[in-house]
């Protein structure tokens, strides 16, 4: 297969975690003799500083030239720190997300069972979690109707009935591949948009008769995630919901820098990992370039190329059980690996594998 490839570095650890990621999806390409090309392109903060947009117009040509983008991350303490700030490094990721029609975030939440110590939840607890999140990505209140002035704010939590039917559909098709239960997560008992998507859900359960289910509130969805993580199979949710679970998800498998994710849609898929830009970290060979090597495996499994997906996973895996680690993961007393060499190690694994 030949493969166009947008890499989009972005903001802080990026650049490092970037790297890695093409090192190991062109270790890959070699190893199953596919093609790759790479076309970079700038956003974020970056892109501020050079061209004062975010996701600038030829960097949205970039991405629909593309099969694929491989994107890692934006974000700056310049523009966290600066509440009058007109233009921000996230509104690239959102526009990106608009103009690729990207309502669909993926993310799969995995326990490996050398890393269960790190999290905080109990070992019983998160042993043997596996679940998938799908977030609705370009609608609700992060998209809709805003006001602010001295006084008074609103932000406008909007849905149609064909965009929850659109994502509900990417959750039912993820159910009917993995153990057949959907949980679809809203706040019905209050909230009007999430009645509408209980209506809409209880009407598609019924297309689905081989697909268990079931309904819960956001909060009661995050006590239970902490709780009886391995209850979840697939949780499908709104976009402002699907943000702070996704991110609570993160404490079952102990580290942010072991999730990846893919946004899907109308246009070209986009994989990135989840845990934004630490711009304290940037240059010092420190960040886990983990969760983006394992979007580059989403990424071959998104084209149906799961051998290569599975070998990318196993080498990850390899890593971890022989403490190649960087340091936030790194058990005591054992050597420290850095961004580059943990990188390094993998894609040696899958050139002798």
């Amino acid at each position: 297969m030949d493969f166009k490839i947008a890499v989009l570095p972005g903001d802080g650890i990026g650049p490092e975690i970037s790297e890695q990621g093409v090192n190991v999806m062109t270790a890959v390409c070699q190893r199953f003799g596919h093609s790759v090309t790479y076309e970079y392109a700038i956003c974020g903060a970056d892109a501020i500083e050079r061209v004062g947009d975010p996701f600038p117009e030829e960097t949205f040509q970039t991405c629909m030239r593309a099969d694929a983008v491989l994107f890692s991350a934006v974000g700056d303490p310049k523009y966290d720190n600066d509440p009058a700030a007109k233009v921000r490094p996230e509104q690239g990721l959102l526009a990106m997300r608009k103009r690729l029609g990207l309502y669909a975030n993926v993310r799969p939440v995995e326990t490996f069972d050398c890393l269960v110590h790190k999290s905080p939840l109990k070992d019983e607890l998160v042993r043997e979690a596996d679940f998938i999140c799908i977030r609705e990505l370009t609608g609700g209140m992060y998209f809709g109707e805003k006001y602010q002035d001295e006084d008074r704010a609103y932000d406008t939590n909007l849905y149609t009935r064909p965009e929850i039917e659109r994502i509900l559909r990417v959750g039912y098709d993820y159910a009917r591949r993995r153990r057949r239960h959907l949980t679809v997560v809203d706040k019905a008992n209050v909230l009007a948009s999430s009645r509408l998507w209980r209506k809409v859900a209880q009407e598609m359960a019924a297309e689905y008769p081989d697909v268990t289910t079931d309904f819960m509130y956001v909060d009661n969805a995050a006590m239970r995630m902490i709780q009886e993580p391995r209850f979840f199979d697939v949780i499908v949710t709104e976009n402002t919901f699907g943000d702070i679970l996704t991110d609570e998800g993160s404490c079952i498998t102990g580290s942010m820098g072991l999730l990846p994710s893919a946004s899907t849609g109308d246009h070209t898929p986009v994989f990135e990992p989840v845990h934004g830009s630490w711009p304290q970290a940037r240059g010092q060979n420190i960040a886990n370039p983990l969760a983006q090597i394992l979007c580059v495996a989403m990424l071959f499994e998104y084209f149906g190329l799961q051998e290569e997906g599975d070998l990318i996973r196993d080498a990850v895996s390899a890593s971890l059980d022989a403490n190649v680690r960087t340091p936030e993961i790194q058990v005591e007393g054992a050597p420290r690996f850095g961004t580059k060499e943990v990188g390094a190690w993998i894609v040696e694994y899958i050139q002798k594998a």
